[in-house]
């Protein structure tokens, strides 16, 4: 019997209808594999991953296939991105046999969940073998079986965590700048070869010390190639070469979040008019294609529809023409590089420089967008992950009051009502909701760490002063229920459910480590509350930075990121003045509009009380415009200059040394 149909995980419900008895992940599945004498058969994707299609369509949808699964295995289903916790613990164990690892990811264990044997996709054939295999051994050689998982289990918990070394200082990223470069693509932009992921926490780094040669190149390579929608705004997943044509289709939030945050930055230091127009098509991308009705962001489009890998996006010369006819067609050919570059005579849309006719470009652009509009569209993975969300928030608060798009600090704010209603109970966050229906599975490091940053970035926004509170209250359950007791933090709390192995993982992958997510909004916190405690904290946590900034840097830089704003205090601006006094709003905007790394503001729309712990943001605290007028306090660790009531004098307190090239 397949147990997938009341879940709320869209991958898991992709498999409802499998012959396979799928269970979803939990004790009830063990206790089943333990009363059956038979292993486990742990099967880990989500639902924008190609290859977890194929083999689903090749495996789990065939009968026969089904037949032997179900006959010698309990077999589980897991959607790694509602736990992030499980798939960690399995990866490690997949990476350390095979060396290499990647989803679906496929894992044989033990009915005490200890993995003996492992590897990722299999086609058909072959995975039916290992399916015999794996049966074949349980049965004749049990012991060696069991002993096997045993030892994967003893070699994975005695591993050593990564030392740690001190609070990382300029020496610390000046190392991490050197080893940056020697990897550094200065053809295509980027870092190393085929593949190349867009190195979002990296380019935060970069652009938070004023490096620009590695930060533009690859900003600008990323914004022209293939892997951008030329059409619609947003990014994929990764390109599948080294020049960034052809991308891996599928489209995630966190990506979209963490680059439209980065294409702001970009602008906000250099008024690059690409780094305006690609974080304006980012944000309304979002808004059109990830909300959810609730007003979350959905996890995740498809890279696949009617079948194929990327056939909503891609063209040929003849579809051009039938959509524009030849003239319009043969010159939107030439402008998005349309010369075959994917399958079957198909390109994927580059926009190697900008036409010389843009209006023309314009109107070509809407039509053919229009025309797209027509096909089968990829599917949506529509749960709302608390971390992503979080990170959604942060990139369209700054964003919204940057570019002056009040409608995206809109979005940021309904989406962080969702997560406090819908999310947040008796002081705990849920990782995922669907439908406004919360999920049963816990947050994890990055959920507190990421929605934390998100909603001190909000508040910088609004002055609502609730979503600063949250954020303590987030960051209060980081520092009582994650911490290793040695600077560090693990990935789970320490109410979690027990696995084979307490996952923590300070490097950054696709999204910045929770470790160092954790730094971040730590340090923001401080700088608003003048907390010592959170302060600390920080500093302990990026304590890992000193040692892989020498030859890892690719891996740290959210952790470098947030040594870079620890170095400049980092600043913080309280603005007091009447919401409704466009003074007010001007000295806001120009504090964001700051390059300043890790710069904090407090918002008040009022005069600030003198009366001590009046206001709940103690960095307003005794805060008052002058003689009438709104005014701007810029400070560091609580240390305020002389107030200024002009943008023009808050720009000149606020601005940075000269740039590194």
């Amino acid at each position: 019997m397949n147990r997938l149909g009341g879940e709320t995980s869209p991958y898991l419900l992709q498999h409802a209808d499998n012959p396979v008895d799928w269970w979803p992940w939990g004790e009830e599945a063990m206790r089943e594999a333990e009363r059956r004498d038979v292993p486990l058969l742990i099967s880990v994707g989500y639902s924008s991953c190609h290859w977890c299609h194929v083999m689903a369509h090749e495996s789990f949808e065939d009968p026969a296939t089904a037949e032997l699964m179900n006959a010698h295995f309990v077999n589980i289903k897991v959607d790694r991105e509602e736990r992030p916790d499980v798939d960690a613990v399995y990866m490690s164990a997949t990476q350390a046999m095979t060396q290499h690892g990647g989803w679906p990811m496929t894992v044989f264990a033990t009915p005490e969940g200890h993995p003996f044997y492992c590897g990722t996709y299999f086609p058909r054939p072959q995975f039916q073998r290992v399916l015999v295999g794996v049966h074949q051994a349980w049965q004749g050689d049990r012991a060696a079986v069991v002993e096997q998982g045993e030892k994967v289990v003893e070699a994975l918990t005695t591993q050593s965590t990564l030392p740690s070394g001190p609070p990382p200082g300029a020496e610390a990223l000046e190392t991490g700048l050197r080893s940056l470069r020697q990897g550094f693509d200065s053809v295509n932009g980027g870092f190393g070869g085929a593949p190349k992921f867009p190195p979002s926490m990296v380019l935060e780094f970069l652009l938070r010390v004023g490096e620009s040669e590695m930060s533009g190149r690859t900003l600008e390579a990323m914004a022209r190639g293939g892997m951008y929608d030329q059409l619609a705004g947003g990014f994929a997943r990764y390109s599948v070469d080294a020049g960034w044509v052809v991308p891996h289709f599928e489209k995630m939030l966190y990506d979209n979040a963490l680059l439209l945050r980065v294409y702001t930055h970009w602008w906000r230091g250099s008024r690059e008019p690409l780094a305006r127009r690609v974080a304006l098509e980012t944000a309304d991308w979002l808004l059109r294609e990830m909300r959810t009705p609730e007003g979350g962001f959905a996890s995740a489009l498809d890279a696949d529809s009617e079948g194929e890998e990327g056939r909503f996006y891609v063209w040929t010369p003849e579809q051009l023409t039938d959509v524009l006819g030849p003239a319009d067609g043969a010159w939107a050919a030439e402008v998005f590089e349309v010369t075959g570059t994917f399958e079957h005579g198909t390109s994927v849309l580059q926009l190697l420089r900008d036409p010389a006719d843009a209006e023309r470009y314009a109107l070509v652009r809407e039509r053919l967008l229009t025309a797209r509009e027509q096909r089968v569209r990829p599917g949506r993975d529509d749960k709302v992950v608390a971390a992503w969300t979080g990170l959604a928030i942060a990139a369209l608060a700054e964003t919204g009051v940057v570019l002056d798009r009040p409608d995206l600090v809109a979005a940021a704010r309904a989406a962080a009502v969702l997560l406090e209603e819908v999310h947040v109970s008796g002081g705990r966050l849920a990782r995922t909701s669907r439908d406004g229906r919360v999920g049963a599975n816990a947050g994890v490091l990055e959920d507190y760490a990421d929605l934390a940053e998100g909603l001190i970035a909000l508040y910088g926004a609004t002055g609502e002063s609730r979503w600063f509170e949250l954020a303590g209250e987030l960051l209060e359950v980081v520092l009582e229920r994650f911490t290793d007791g040695s600077g560090g933090f693990y990935d789970t709390a320490d109410d979690a459910e027990r696995l084979f192995q307490r996952p923590q993982d300070p490097t950054d992958n696709a999204v910045p480590s929770g470790q160092f997510a954790a730094a971040g909004a730590l340090l923001s916190y401080a700088a608003l509350t003048g907390s010592a405690r959170h302060r600390e904290a920080a500093y302990a946590a990026l304590g890992t930075v000193s040692v892989l900034a020498p030859g890892h840097a690719r891996f740290a830089g959210w952790g470098l990121a947030v040594a870079a704003a620890a170095l400049d205090g980092p600043a913080e601006v309280a603005v007091v003045g009447p919401a409704s006094d466009p003074r007010t709003r001007a000295l806001h905007r120009e504090a964001l509009l700051s390059i300043s790394p890790g710069l904090v503001v407090a918002l008040s729309e009022d005069p600030a009380p003198a009366r001590e712990g009046s206001t709940p943001v103690p960095l307003l605290e005794g805060r008052t415009p002058v003689d009438g007028a709104p005014a701007a306090y810029v400070c560091r660790n609580f240390a305020c200059r002389l107030p200024v009531t002009t943008p023009e004098a808050l720009r000149a307190e606020l601005t940075p040394e000269s740039p590194r090239n």
